[in-house]
């Protein structure tokens, strides 16, 4: 099917195509795959995505594909869709991750990296206040639901912990701290999932950014915080804070944040990562028992490990990072 509709799309008429070698993992139903196509005008890659249409819905990715274009962020552009079978055809931002790169430590380059996604994610936030509107909100029901990953899936599924009366209760104080945070944060653009599996090193228009497609308005600080403690790569704390001031800074020359606002801004970016993070290693332990891929369960540490280290300055996070430290982590010693 993918073949014949390669073969029926103008663009790629009168092009010698190579036939479609996978191109990335992904951690949803959709697969990618990459094509060279030799013609009159050279030689171009593209993308494709095969998104099974039981299973997903490819009008989300065009829609905030084009607020992305239009806000003048590189991403991936649809050339082509068939919505019948799940099948668009993208431009191809290359193979070079931000992990593969940041992975050699090499300092300059990694400040250059950070220093590209955060000044992409502040157009993203600034540029993006109308088209943010259109988008789904990042309410309670829904933050709720994120966090119920990490008792559901990662405690009781994984690692067969319940909660007793006490512990219950103050999983529940916990959620409500959380939601109230995410809450009263200026509320944007958020992509959802801005971090180094899902950036692009290129030439022009850096950083090449991936995976948009459930975009949501919601907390300021929850793309920040997902690249600067991401899931997948950590740096030292000390680091971390110069490149969230440096953030910061650019909401306030953007007049989105004021400079006294500094001291709330980064406990409401921690308490951020924690719902994040709840979230991740949930995630990550469904991504196994439901859908049979164990190559995130290497990520659930670090992930538990931030909710510990960043918990730990915060005296309401003190029972959930009690769990964390004494019930949760010991399992994967």
């Amino acid at each position: 099917m993918m073949l014949n509709w390669l073969q029926s799309l103008p663009i790629l008429q009168d092009c010698d195509v190579s036939n479609p070698e996978p191109a990335s993992a992904d951690a949803s139903f959709r697969r990618y795959f990459r094509i060279e196509a030799q013609g009159n005008a050279g030689k171009h890659n593209y993308i494709i995505m095969d998104a099974p249409v039981e299973h997903e819905d490819c009008q989300p990715f065009i829609r905030v594909s084009n607020q992305l274009v239009n806000m003048g962020l590189n991403v991936p552009k649809v050339l082509a869709q068939n919505l019948e079978q799940g099948f668009l055809l993208l431009s191809d931002l290359g193979n070079t991750t931000y992990l593969s790169e940041l992975e050699k430590r090499v300092e300059s380059q990694a400040e250059q990296l950070y220093g590209d996604a955060l000044t992409a994610l502040v157009t993203l936030q600034t540029k993006g206040n109308d088209a943010a509107n259109s988008l789904p909100e990042y309410d309670q029901k829904l933050l709720t639901t994120e966090m119920s990953l990490f008792p559901d899936w990662l405690l009781d599924k994984h690692l067969a912990i319940g909660f007793d009366k006490l512990e219950h209760q103050a999983w529940e104080n916990t959620q409500r701290t959380l939601i109230k945070s995410a809450l009263k944060q200026p509320q944007a653009y958020v992509h959802r999932d801005y971090h180094s599996r899902n950036l692009m090193v290129v030439e022009q228009g850096n950083p090449g950014i991936l995976d948009f497609q459930d975009a949501v308005k919601g907390p300021i600080t929850y793309d920040a915080v997902s690249m600067l403690r991401d899931c997948y790569i950590a740096w030292p704390e000390q680091q971390v804070t110069e490149w969230q001031r440096n953030y910061f800074l650019q909401l306030c020359t953007a007049k989105v944040m004021q400079r006294d606002e500094w001291s709330g801004f980064q406990k409401s970016m921690d308490l951020m990562g924690i719902q994040r993070h709840l979230k991740a290693s949930g995630i990550f332990a469904r991504l196994f028992h439901r859908d049979g891929k164990d190559g995130y369960l290497n990520d659930i540490p670090l992930t538990l490990n931030y909710i510990a280290k960043v918990g730990a300055q915060y005296s309401e996070m003190h029972s959930l990072v009690d769990l964390v430290e004494n019930k949760v982590l010991p399992k994967f010693n």
